[in-house]
């Protein structure tokens, strides 16, 4: 039913039942150009009006404007233009029977839309001791061709109800907009944490390409064994970054020892060995859990399940686990890749030595998952495995 087809104004009754509808989709709305329209709907219906507009202040453009203006697009006006200007500018309703006979009638809104205004009333919107907007209805509807003092009163009515929950959803959407930022922000630094992170264990790259290949092969594996173990995708990515770190103290091994292709000597050995000590030295006052872990792995991953590994000879469920898994990968990666001191072995052999190492080397169960995923594990270093294709690996010849 159109409002021409019933002219009488609203009773009380019929104005609290307005508001009890309207009052829950208000509640469920956050958008604020949504709740504008349902705002000036409201509006619309309770005083009786052709159009009712939410005229909102652009802090930014220094402007007036509305979204909601019934049957006309986005309108942008002056702080001081019109009826609304005046409105907004000394805080006072504005209740005019004739626009066109009121010289702060700003005509231009009527030549841009070809709408006539006859009469008019505005109100305020405050919130917080402070007006952020105008309430404007235009053109009575009904046996009465002009707006009352009643109409005024409800006009004030929905204002403040209006504004307060214009100024929330506001508030929310700023809160939002800033939540979003952070989200970003923590998302760059994560980025750029982990561009670090990749960047500082490749300092060992270049002094051996071998050496640098090995540790994003070995982060692969590390990973995947995480996965079948049941870790978390935050654990499961924490470990594949902290493992990339593994063999940090290498930075500390002379080029002697750590390009030597023949056996080492007991001196150079030992030397070779204290590159856990320094890894875990290098990490180990950190506060990130990334880096902690890194730590543990530095330090650990050279530790056997039996306690006969170094540096500290720690036994079973004492070593750290991602340093348990990490040892798997590492060794995994030693035997099934070439080095310069030897060529890789056969799958078969590696694959007896992983199972000879079940229990005494390695935690029984993650033997067990390489072995029961062997063919999803083995086949990045075959031929045509992934580690070749991302350059990971010489192409076999």
């Amino acid at each position: 039913m159109s409002y021409q087809e019933n002219a009488t104004d609203l009773g009380d009754g019929e104005v609290a039942a307005l508001l009890f509808e309207y009052m829950p989709k208000i509640a469920a709305e956050h958008k604020t150009d949504s709740l504008l329209m349902l705002m000036a709907d409201l509006g619309r219906q309770i005083v009786r009006a052709d159009r009712c507009s939410l005229w909102l202040i652009d802090e930014e453009r220094n402007e007036l404007w509305t979204k909601v203006a019934h049957g006309v697009s986005e309108l942008r006006i002056p702080l001081s233009a019109g009826f609304v200007g005046y409105s907004l500018k000394t805080g006072k309703p504005v209740l005019v029977e004739d626009a066109y006979r009121d010289s702060r009638f700003d005509r231009r809104s009527d030549i841009k839309s070809g709408y006539h205004t006859t009469s008019v009333m505005t109100m305020p919107l405050e919130s917080d001791d402070r007006v952020m907007g105008v309430f404007q209805a235009i053109n009575k509807i009904g046996d009465n061709v002009f707006f009352s003092k009643k109409d005024l009163e409800r006009l004030k009515l929905i204002s403040v109800y209006s504004a307060k929950t214009i100024e929330s959803a506001i508030r929310a959407q700023k809160l939002e907009s800033y939540a979003k930022q952070l989200e970003r922000k923590a998302e760059e630094l994560e980025s750029a944490h982990m561009e670090l992170i990749r960047i500082l264990g490749e300092v060992s790259e270049f002094r051996s390409q071998e050496v640098g290949d090995h540790i994003h092969r070995v982060s692969e594996i590390s990973r995947m064994i995480a996965r079948y173990y049941g870790l978390s995708a935050e654990q499961q990515k924490l470990i594949y970054y902290a493992s990339l770190l593994h063999d940090l103290g290498k930075v500390g091994i002379p080029d002697t020892v750590l390009k030597k292709g023949g056996r080492l000597t007991d001196s150079e050995y030992a030397q070779m060995k204290s590159h856990s000590i320094i890894g875990r030295t290098l990490l180990r006052d950190s506060k990130t859990d990334l880096l902690c872990m890194a730590a543990d792995i530095a330090g650990a991953h050279h530790e056997r399940w039996d306690g006969l590994g170094y540096p500290d000879k720690l036994k079973g469920e004492n070593i750290p686990l991602a340093a348990r898994i990490c040892a798997v990968a590492d060794v995994l990666d030693a035997l099934s890749s070439p080095r310069c001191y030897k060529p890789a072995w056969a799958e078969k052999l590696v694959k007896d030595e992983i199972l000879k190492s079940r229990g005494t080397h390695f935690q029984p169960e993650l033997v067990d998952i390489l072995i029961d995923h062997w063919d999803e594990f083995y086949s990045c270093y075959r031929p045509d495995g992934e580690f070749i294709k991302k350059g990971l690996l010489p192409p076999v010849k």
